[in-house]
């Protein structure tokens, strides 16, 4: 499987994600629902505060992937969305990128304000699409 991660010259250069990825040769494809800051009992993990909900959810995300042998590089697209989102919210969701791509390559993103989410004191939402060889 041969991965690309392209951002073109004339774009503005990207700052946590990667504006093009392409796939050759990929065997499975991975789509991770939306994961948020919930433990196994249902119970909202750090409930007020976004920063320790994105933990939450990113912790959720690696072990959904792990569930099927995948691991945060083989991730390709991610989608976050956060609730009343402020410029000011984006340094926690940078925090959390690069402790899941700390080698670089992060993969095509976008992130996304919402007025809300399925229940009431979740703060934010990741879904991921991964590709295995």
């Amino acid at each position: 499987m041969e991965k690309k991660f392209v951002n073109p010259e004339t774009i503005l250069a990207p700052r946590g994600y990667t504006h093009v990825v392409t796939v050759e040769g990929a065997r499975t494809m991975v789509f991770v629902s939306g994961q948020v800051a919930v433990d196994k009992e249902g119970k909202i993990v750090g409930e007020g505060d976004l920063k320790a909900q994105i933990k939450k959810a990113a912790e959720n995300l690696v072990a959904a992937l792990a569930a099927v042998g995948a691991r945060p590089a083989d991730i390709v697209k991610m989608n976050t969305y956060i609730v009343n989102y402020r410029q000011q919210d984006y340094a926690a969701m940078r925090e959390a990128r690069a402790l899941l791509f700390p080698d670089g390559d992060p993969p095509a993103s976008t992130l996304i304000g919402v007025h809300s989410l399925a229940v009431e004191g979740l703060l934010v939402e990741i879904e991921a699409i991964a590709a295995l060889p």
